[in-house]
C-alpha cells in the first residue's frame, strides 16, 4: 500500500491557517482597529510561541527523518535543495515572531513587529508548503514504503505538543479525515481530542473571537 500522507496534508493546513489567521489579528491590533488588554496579548503571545515551536519541530524533522528516506527510496526522482533551502529560511524568521511575541505588552513596537513577521512567515508557508506537497507527495506515494513512512511518522510526532497539536488536527481536518484518523487511531483519539479541545476552544474564542 501507499504511504497515507493524511497527517502531514492536515499538519500543514493547520500551520498555515494559524500563521495567516494570526497575522491578520496582529494587523488589526498593531493598526488599533483591535482591542488587546493583557489577557488576550499573553494568550496571542503563548500561542505564537507555541506555533513556532511546532513550524520548527516539524521542518527539522523534514530535515532529518524524511528528507533521506525520500532520496534512499526515490534517488535521482527527487531534488529537495529548494526545499531545504526554504527551511533556512525559517528559522531566523520563527526566532524573531518568538521574540516579537515575548514583548507584548512590555514594547509598544512589538505588535507592529509581529504582525509584519507573522505575515512573511504566512507567505513563505503557503508557498512552501504548495511547493511542497506538489513535487513530493506524489513521489512519496510512489516510492516511500509504508513502513518507512510509519516510521517517518512515528520520528515526526516524537516531541510534539499534544495538547497543543492535536485540537487543532482536529479543527483542520474535513469529516472525512477526522473520521479516517479515528478509524486508524481507535477510540483514544477521540478522548483526547475531547480532553484538550475544551481549553483549546477558550484560547481560540480569546485570541480570536471564535475557531
Amino acid at each position: 500500500m501507499a504511504p497515507n500522507t493524511i497527517g502531514f496534508r492536515i499538519t500543514h493546513r493547520a500551520m498555515r491557517g494559524d500563521t495567516r489567521r494570526l497575522a491578520r489579528t496582529m494587523d488589526g491590533i498593531a493598526a488599533g482597529d483591535e482591542r488587546a488588554d493583557a489577557a488576550r496579548l499573553k494568550a496571542i503571545a503563548t500561542f505564537a510561541t507555541k506555533l513556532c515551536a511546532g513550524i520548527h519541530h516539524h521542518h527539522k524533522a523534514e530535515d532529518d527523518v524524511l528528507w533521506p528516506v525520500i532520496v534512499r527510496s526515490a534517488g535521482a526522482e527527487v531534488d529537495l535543495t529548494d526545499l531545504t533551502d526554504d527551511h533556512t529560511q525559517l528559522d531566523p524568521l520563527l526566532d524573531e515572531i518568538t521574540q516579537a511575541a515575548g514583548r507584548l505588552g512590555q514594547d509598544p513596537a512589538a505588535a507592529k513587529r509581529l504582525a509584519r513577521t507573522l505575515g512573511i512567515l504566512a507567505d513563505l508557508l503557503d508557498e512552501h508548503i504548495e511547493e511542497e506537497e506538489r513535487l513530493l507527495f506524489p513521489i512519496i506515494e510512489k516510492y516511500v514504503s509504508e513502513a518507512d513512512w510509519h516510521k517517518v511518522e512515528t520520528e515526526v510526532r516524537k516531541g510534539g505538543d499534544t495538547a497543543f497539536d492535536l485540537p487543532r488536527i482536529a479543527q483542520y481536518a474535513r469529516p472525512d479525515e477526522l473520521a479516517e484518523l479515528r478509524r486508524a487511531a481507535g477510540p483514544v483519539l477521540g478522548a483526547l481530542i475531547a480532553v484538550f479541545s475544551r481549553g483549546h476552544r477558550r484560547r481560540q474564542r480569546l485570541i480570536f473571537g471564535s475557531l
